[in-house]
């Protein structure tokens, strides 16, 4: 009973938290867009890859990593100019000539297991998100990590994840296929601007959390 409790916090935390769009799904649409289902399937598999070891590390050592406040404070500010350079790379690409464009073309060779690997190696964000909801859902007495329990739960956030972002770009590539005004606008316009979004809450995120307490004092 506890592992299949286990399974189900684990599905449901990460399918819902893979939902929002992030950069990761934005890429996954593209890559399901320009290369197929086979090709977004393995990107997916290659982020989960290094979501195992991220959720299985952070729910043993969640205590100490939300303890180390100097680099929950660096992963904050590298996200800043992390979102900010994605939205660059997203809007200088929409320039070039339409038989240039797309951000993969330069990545075919590799395999997309790989490139998932690679960005959601470089995915930081993850760390704060996975330890925070670890410590919650522990606290609250909601997983049981006890010997191979753990296991069960990792498990079900790995299955969570797949089939939310496998959701999220289905949705998106439904809506661009649909809406002609989408498809114009998604790569030039609405992708960077989203980024950009992104930066901005996480720049008054940074300013709640290390100035405003000091700018009252």
């Amino acid at each position: 009973m506890k592992a299949l409790k286990n399974i189900f916090v684990g599905f449901l935390v990460s399918f819902i938290g893979s939902i929002p769009l992030g950069y990761l799904n934005v890429i996954g649409f593209e890559i399901y867009s320009k290369l197929g289902m086979s090709s977004l399937v393995f990107f997916l598999l290659g982020v989960i890859f290094v979501e195992m070891f991220v959720i299985y590390f952070t729910l043993i050592f969640a205590k100490q990593l939300v303890n180390n406040k100097r680099l929950m404070k660096i992963i904050d500010f590298f996200a800043i100019f992390f979102l900010l350079i994605l939205g660059y790379t997203f809007y200088a690409n929409s320039n070039q000539p339409m038989e240039e464009q797309g951000i993969l073309e330069k990545y075919a060779m590799y395999s997309p297991f790989l490139i998932g690997v690679f960005l959601n190696c470089i995915n930081f964000l993850q760390l704060p998100f996975w330890t925070g909801w670890n410590l919650y859902l522990m606290n609250g007495n909601y997983i049981s990590i006890v010997n191979k329990l753990k296991l069960y739960y990792v498990s079900g956030t790995l299955i969570g994840t797949f089939f939310g972002m496998l959701t999220l770009v289905l949705i998106l590539n439904t809506l661009s296929q649909n809406t002609t005004s989408f498809s114009k606008y998604i790569i030039p316009i609405v992708i960077p601007s989203f980024f950009v979004v992104l930066a901005f809450f996480q720049i008054v995120k940074v300013y709640k959390k290390y100035y405003r307490s000091k700018t009252i004092l």
